[in-house]
């Protein structure tokens, strides 16, 4: 079941929870500056969130769907992963999403049950289509991608490029 806390905004089903990532705890993320229920694994983020979360980190704090969530595990809330949406849906309805788990918690379906949740919540406002790209040599992307319904609509350049309905 899809749980919206909207003091925060948090999707949550019995796989995963995902947390919105405000400007003001970005800023944190990047500065390594954890609070009380930050909960980060050290291994997170990753590098090629760390410009994603610099723009968010600097810019104004708004009330948008659409934007950066940290991948929790709902048995202890530690943040693992990231999901990001590059923005809101464009004049086609679409949206597209990026996400990322650290290596230790690949595997465990988490990536999956994130995609699934955060397309659901997309669709709720508003979005009609969902997009995605991977790289060819990623195929447990691919798979993540192909478990959430998208399907493979192009190569281009080493990447593999991914579309799914949402109505």
């Amino acid at each position: 079941m899809l749980r919206q806390a909207m003091m925060g905004m948090m999707l949550a089903d019995s796989h995963v929870l995902l947390t919105r990532i405000t400007p003001a705890i970005a800023r944190r993320i990047i500065d390594r500056a954890e609070q009380s229920g930050d909960d980060w694994h050290p291994d997170y983020p990753f590098a090629d969130e760390l410009d994603p979360l610099a723009a968010l980190a600097a810019s104004e704090p708004q009330d948008l769907p659409f934007t950066m969530y940290a991948i929790r595990r709902p048995d202890d809330r530690v943040a693992v992963g990231g999901f990001g949406f590059f923005g809101p849906p464009d004049e086609t309805g679409a949206v597209e999403f990026g996400y990322g788990l650290i290596p230790a918690a690949r595997g465990e379906g988490l990536a999956s049950a994130a995609v699934t949740l955060a397309l659901h919540h997309a669709q709720r406002w508003g979005a009609t289509r969902a997009k995605a790209d991977t790289e060819l040599s990623n195929a447990a992307s691919r798979r993540v991608l192909e478990k959430a319904g998208l399907r493979e609509v192009g190569r281009r350049d080493g990447l593999v490029f991914f579309e799914r309905a949402l109505a």
